[in-house]
């Protein structure tokens, strides 16, 4: 008897993954991938062609029979389409900054309150609205061909069954949606775009939006609603309230479910939706595994020797402090920052604690979206760490001490297309999949959190972190 499956996919900003899940066990049958072009645009037809690739990768309808399929993606892209659903412009991805000097003047114009009160987030140039009032501005031409605004993933949804639908994770990064009213903001487009294009419908977290086409399967399998990347993980990992997932990737991401929306007037928290009906705060640093990239550059060595220098170092680095604000930084919001190192001694300037803190460094900036999140009412219970910086052994035995909270780490995996699998299968059945979540390994704070010198329970961590909230706020007023 063929096992019944669901097809999860993630179209990431350098990839698109298929997997092919059981749908009653989540263990996964079949995969494929395909890349993405670099740059921060790209005709979003590259997406279809990707997600042809690997969706023959993954076997096609995949093994057993496919009943259903869903799709995760990344957000906040401005895919602007005519009449005859054709491109206007290359769609600007969420890295694009060239919106910056017109989500200035949104938050200038309305004021943060306003925003907060209307879409609950603050204008960054990430975000879809900021990216159309660019093309009003400087290509009005295009503009006025504009006809329909979608998202990457409505973009494939639209790809798979025909039809344009979207989910409130997704909507809740455009700017123009509010995931606390569970409504469009039509008022917004209008001022900032000077129109309001047609937009997909905001469809349940577990509603099938239409069915696949019969090129991508013989059968007449689902389509979930999808969800954007960081509520797409949520669901892969299927967290609850009280659980908080960091994820060291190229950029860093702390979010977690809330059963209530998070407001936060500085635009640090994020007031996303999640992809179960309920919200997902978050906040984004720029400044993530690549840190460790680069000291491991400074010092010559590859990231497995960082990883062995930095578990034989002092457990805080003996003195040393880096901010690691190399690509400038979002949380906090210092857009034209630099690096520092602080606490040099000729004693203490060694490859064993300059990788130490290099580790220090980026879990302090986690640490510090970790606090703002507690701050605006968020429990905080455990922490799952994700990403490639989290196979990083000496950052997993310091992460416990540094974030004061147990750390788990999970069994590395493609928990984006995961959720979107988890999702299908909830669309297709009606029944939220229980699967089971695997763990790598688990961290207590308290310990040395290395191999190297011991420094009591964990006593070193308090330490590490007064040093570093008072020299970010000498250094950099913060």
């Amino acid at each position: 008897m063929n096992t019944d499956t669901v097809a999860g996919i993630d179209s990431s900003t350098q990839s698109c993954k298929v997997l092919t899940v059981d749908m009653d066990t989540g263990e996964i049958q079949s995969s494929g991938t395909a890349p993405h072009p670099d740059g921060t645009s790209i005709d979003p037809r590259l997406w279809t062609d990707a997600l042809t690739q690997a969706w023959k990768q993954a076997g096609g309808a995949g093994a057993g029979n496919l009943v259903g399929a869903s799709v995760s993606a990344q957000q906040h892209g401005m895919v602007a389409l005519d009449a005859n659903n054709e491109p206007v412009h290359d769609a600007l991805l969420w890295n694009d900054t060239r919106s910056a000097t017109e989500a200035a003047e949104m938050r200038a114009d309305l004021g943060n309150a306003t925003w907060i009160d209307s879409v609950n987030v603050i204008p960054v140039a990430s975000f879809t609205l900021t990216k159309l009032a660019w093309l009003a501005r400087n290509r009005p031409e295009l503009a006025a061909k504009v006809e329909r605004v979608v998202l990457p993933h409505d973009w494939l949804n639209h790809q798979l069954t025909g039809r344009f639908f979207t989910d409130r994770s997704d909507a809740s990064g455009t700017a123009y949606f509010s995931a606390v009213a569970n409504e469009y903001r039509p008022e917004l487009l209008e001022r900032y775009f000077g129109s309001v294009p047609e937009l997909p419908p905001v469809i349940g977290s577990s509603d099938a939006g239409g069915n696949l086409l019969p090129q991508w399967s013989a059968g007449a399998g689902i389509v979930g609603a999808g969800t954007g990347d960081n509520a797409g993980a949520a669901l892969g990992l299927g967290i609850v309230p009280g659980e908080v997932v960091i994820s060291v990737g190229t950029s860093g991401t702390v979010f977690a479910s809330a059963s209530e929306p998070v407001s936060d007037s500085s635009g640090a928290v994020a007031g996303f939706a999640d992809a179960t009906g309920q919200h997902l705060p978050l906040l984004a640093m720029i400044n993530s595994a690549r840190v460790l990239t680069a000291a491991a550059g400074m010092l010559d060595v590859g990231l497995p020797r960082l990883d062995e220098l930095a578990l034989a170092g002092a457990p805080d680095a003996d003195g040393l402090t880096l901010f690691p604000y190399l690509d400038g930084e979002r949380t906090p919001n210092l857009p034209d920052a630099h690096g520092t190192l602080t606490g040099l001694r000729r004693a203490n300037m060694t490859p064993e604690n300059l990788a130490r803190a290099s580790v220090l460094g980026v879990l302090n900036s986690l640490a510090d979206a970790l606090d703002l999140l507690t701050a605006h009412g968020v429990p905080v219970r455990k922490v799952l760490l994700i990403g490639g910086g989290s196979k990083s052994r000496a950052l997993q035995q310091a992460a416990a001490a540094m974030l004061r909270v147990p750390v788990e780490v999970p069994v590395a995996g493609e928990y984006v297309a995961l959720g979107a699998a988890r999702q299908a299968a909830w669309a297709a059945t009606g029944e939220f999949p229980q699967w089971t979540r695997k763990i790598d390994s688990s961290f207590e704070p308290g310990g040395s959190g290395g191999s190297g010198k011991s420094a009591g329970s964990g006593d070193w961590a308090l330490d590490v972190r007064a040093r570093y909230v008072e020299a970010r706020q000498q250094v950099y007023g913060v």
